[in-house]
């Protein structure tokens, strides 16, 4: 289907909230780089180079994030909306392939990566609902000045030395994030009205559902990778099939009455889940990630003394995933899941001791605790019934 360049580009009420063929692909993508990104971190044991690693995982989430929420505003159907996905795909194809080699030679191709498809999709929007000057040409002249601004610092840091790189993207990429935050504001055009926001759909709901998932499963893929190349020994196992058991642990404690935010009907709560879902999200992601290269280190040297950074991958990830799940929970329903955030302090508990024991035994732990998790949200509707709330998302 082609566009007149007016306002068909703007997805109507009536339109289908599933996912087309070419939203799924660009998600098998962006998998794609997470898998890049968690095995990158397994060869990079500083804690400097980590945190690198993490910032350029939140770029490439970014890109993801913002394309997503630009077909769910527009309608994916329309030609010009899958020119900008095909060309998301291949910035992020671009900026992972630049991933190893980000802090040095490849710098450009990485920061010209991420800056290029936002530039693109803002000249794509713009130059297409320019002629009806209808409101979304606003939006998206709005979203364009700020990638604008940040795409500065990005291809700067570029070109900068590597001292001064690190420094300038952590910038760029606050300005990304903060920009989205305050709703873009700019001169004269002011901010992005709430109304906007207030239009997403299911749709967008069903596609970090869908990407979440795919993401799950990094989580077992990295540990496959390395026990294929290694032997099977029982602690080798344990740690695999600990690795597998905490897969669909998360999996359930991120689905959970998850149906219920994607039936949401308020107009104010729709506004309030789009706005906050990129950084929730984000969240869910970093511990995703941080789990996968956790369990590779686990199964790569399932014995021995767990190091620190281990540790804290292994205990932070999924505490990771819980706050952001909640956060987005208690933002969108009111309802704060009390049962799950009890959990966590455990993890702290474990914290001190973890160091000391052998990485497979901290996985089996890690296990257990998300294993609690989920038998709490089980069990306490049925034990406690007079303090569940039907319809609630918990």
């Amino acid at each position: 289907m082609t566009t007149r360049g007016d306002a068909s580009l703007v997805r109507r009420p009536d339109a289908s909230n599933r996912a087309t063929l070419l939203e799924l692909l660009f998600d098998v993508v962006f998998v794609a780089a997470l898998a890049l990104i968690s095995m990158l971190m397994t060869q990079r044991t500083s804690w400097e180079s980590t945190g690198e690693t993490l910032l350029m995982l939140l770029a490439i989430w970014w890109i993801w994030s913002v394309t997503s929420v630009t077909t769910d505003y527009y309608d994916p159907e329309q030609r010009p909306i899958q020119v900008i996905l095909m060309v998301s795909m291949l910035g992020a194809v671009a900026a992972a392939a630049a991933l190893p080699g980000a802090a040095d030679g490849h710098a450009l191709v990485f920061a010209s990566a991420y800056v290029a498809p936002h530039l693109i999709r803002g000249v794509v929007l713009v130059l297409t609902l320019h002629r009806h000057r209808h409101r979304a040409q606003e939006r998206a002249a709005r979203f364009m000045f700020w990638f604008t601004v940040s795409g500065v610092f990005w291809i700067l840091g570029a070109l900068s030395s590597e001292q001064a790189r690190w420094p300038l993207w952590v910038v760029a990429l606050t300005i990304d994030y903060v920009a989205a935050g305050a709703r873009y504001p700019i001169p004269v055009l002011g901010r992005v009205p709430l109304e906007q926001y207030e239009k997403a759909t299911e749709h967008l709901g069903e596609r970090y559902q869908q990407f979440v998932i795919l993401a799950l499963g990094d989580i077992i893929l990295v540990p496959t990778l390395k026990i294929s190349t290694s032997d099977f020994s029982m602690p080798r196992l344990a740690g695999f099939v600990s690795a597998f058991v905490t897969m669909l642990l998360l999996w359930q404690i991120y689905v959970y009455r998850s149906g219920n935010i994607l039936q949401i009907t308020s107009r104010h709560l729709l506004a309030r889940a789009s706005r906050l879902g990129p950084y929730t999200h984000a969240m869910i992601l970093l511990g995703v990630v941080c789990v996968a290269v956790a369990f590779d280190l686990v199964v790569g040297q399932p014995l021995g003394h767990t190091p620190a950074r281990s540790v804290v991958l292994m205990l932070g990830g999924p505490t990771l995933l819980v706050l952001g799940r909640a956060l987005f929970t208690y933002r969108v329903s009111g309802v704060v899941p009390w049962r799950r955030l009890a959990w966590l302090p455990v993890f702290g508990i474990l914290a001190p001791f973890a160091g000391g024991w052998p990485p497979v035994l901290v996985a089996i732990a890690t296990m257990l605790v998300l294993g609690g998790i989920v038998v709490t949200d089980v069990l306490a509707p049925r034990l406690r019934p007079a303090f569940f709330r039907p319809g609630r998302v918990g």
